[in-house]
């Protein structure tokens, strides 16, 4: 599905929204007249109601779900909001999980690519408006859904034991590489090998020559 972030026109409204959002009993359904009776009349104002939907505080039909109940807490609100934030904008907190603290000229670009270059000027500029005003209001500091993040994978290698005669199942492991590193084109790794408490010098004789066998090919 192509990336089709929410936004506002009047992005400079958002903040006295959702502060009116806050502070006005929960209708049955939000409608385009419930968003008039908080004082938002204008047609870019009924922006608010897909916006609404994209951060799960309404469901389709428009009733109002347990996130936008939680919201109406003075004291959780801002943590509820970026969660919505997240859901709205999932595509961006999968690229990076900190997308929140994107500058304008890096959300501008990872919407645009997103996009596909499809995104009009128009489209593109309300929509990192919208989102850079949700931040500012937002509190991101408790930790929120894990997104993958935008780093590069690790390479793991593992090297497994040679069971030992008569010692039942695996005698001892290698624990996977804790990293690697990449030089020119070929990898480095550093590998640590686990060895089993036992009094068995045959053991110990297992492990170590299946690793050589391993390693130094």
């Amino acid at each position: 599905m192509p990336f089709q972030p929410p936004y506002l026109v009047a992005a400079k409204n958002l903040k006295s929204f959702l502060e009116a959002l806050r502070h006005a009993q929960a209708p049955e359904k939000v409608t385009v007249r419930f968003i008039e009776q908080l004082g938002f009349k204008s047609t870019n104002d009924r922006l608010f109601v897909p916006l609404l939907k994209a951060m799960k505080f309404i469901d389709d039909a428009g009733k109002p779900t347990s996130r936008y109940h939680s919201f109406l807490d003075d004291s959780e609100w801002k943590t509820v909001l970026a969660d919505g934030v997240r859901d709205a904008y999932a595509d961006l907190f999968r690229i990076n999980r900190k997308a929140n603290e994107f500058t304008r000229e890096q959300l501008t670009g990872k919407m645009k690519s997103l996009g596909e270059g499809k995104l009009s000027a128009a489209v593109l500029s309300n929509s990192v408006k919208t989102f850079l005003e949700l931040v500012k209001l937002a509190d991101f500091s408790a930790t929120g859904p894990a997104p993958v993040a935008d780093t590069e994978s690790e390479e793991l290698a593992e090297v497994e034991a040679e069971e030992a005669p008569g010692t039942g199942p695996s005698v001892g492991a290698a624990a996977p590489a804790l990293s690697a590193a990449v030089l020119g084109s070929s990898l480095v790794y550093r590998i640590e090998i686990v060895l089993p408490a036992v009094r068995d010098q045959a053991v110990y004789d297992a492990i170590f020559r299946s690793a050589r066998e391993h390693l130094l090919k």
